[in-house]
């Protein structure tokens, strides 16, 4: 399994776990993200289903996108995964720096680490891969053009 795979499976389960609780149960998704005692999204403004349901969808896609690259060959697919977690990390990211003044240490720690974390996941997903798996890529992709 390669690294880009390993990377890609990482953003899908984030995905999958914000974006199937806040789709399928908005209220408890609002009032106890993200768990073990701890409240994200209820100290931020009154509820909103229609919001916190399209943010779920919103995490299901980019799920099912980081799963559909994972089964793919080649580096491109994941590539593009890795640009739409980075377009929608870094203004989630800011927002939430934003708000962390009167947040408890461990929030605003837990914060950085989870959107920071799936950001990063993003970036590293954009990037080339190593020398040889590119050449090799280009090897099988020269042979499928010629046969």
């Amino acid at each position: 399994m390669t690294l880009r795979r390993i990377l890609l499976g990482a953003t899908a389960l984030v995905g999958a776990f914000v974006g199937l609780w806040a789709a399928a149960w908005p209220e408890s998704f609002y009032d106890s993200f993200p768990g073990l005692g701890r409240v994200w999204i209820a100290v931020d403004g009154p509820f909103n289903e229609h919001l916190i349901r399209d943010v779920g969808a919103l995490y299901l896609a980019l799920a099912a996108a980081s799963i559909a690259a994972a089964f793919t060959r080649g580096p491109e697919p994941g590539r593009v995964v890795g640009v739409a977690w980075t377009v929608f990390g870094i203004p989630h990211l800011i927002y939430h720096a934003a708000q962390f003044g009167g947040m408890p240490v461990i929030d605003v720690i837990g914060n950085i680490i989870g959107l920071g974390g799936s950001l990063l996941l993003g970036i590293v997903l954009m990037l080339p891969g190593p020398r040889i798996e590119r050449c090799a890529e280009t090897r099988i992709d020269e042979k499928e053009s010629i046969g």
